[in-house]
């Protein structure tokens, strides 16, 4: 998959670098995945949520941080449209939110 929006991630990671190796992880596995339905993501990400639109919430370092992004299966392409901390997460709407 191509992930678009990368800077969002480092930008966050540089404000909680905790979430640094998390996300530079799931970076790897998502450009190396080649997802083509909801299901191949169920299959590789057991606790992601799917939360309408093409939306897919991941739980970042357990779950400290929430990572939402909008997969475009036809075009192999991941858009990352939010990160942020759970209370920060419980503040937003995950099916439109646009954090970029």
């Amino acid at each position: 998959m191509k992930v678009i929006a990368i800077g969002t991630l480092r930008a966050f990671w540089e404000r909680h670098a905790d979430a640094e190796q998390p996300l530079k992880a799931w970076h790897d596995e998502a450009k190396a995945a080649s997802w083509s339905s909801p299901q191949d993501i169920k299959h590789q990400y057991a606790h992601a949520s799917f939360v309408g639109r093409n939306r897919v919430v991941f739980n970042i370092k357990g779950n400290s941080y929430r990572l939402i992004v909008a997969v475009a299966y036809r075009f192999q392409a991941v858009y990352i449209k939010f990160i942020g901390t759970h209370a920060e997460y419980d503040k937003i709407d995950a099916a439109t939110v646009e954090d970029l």
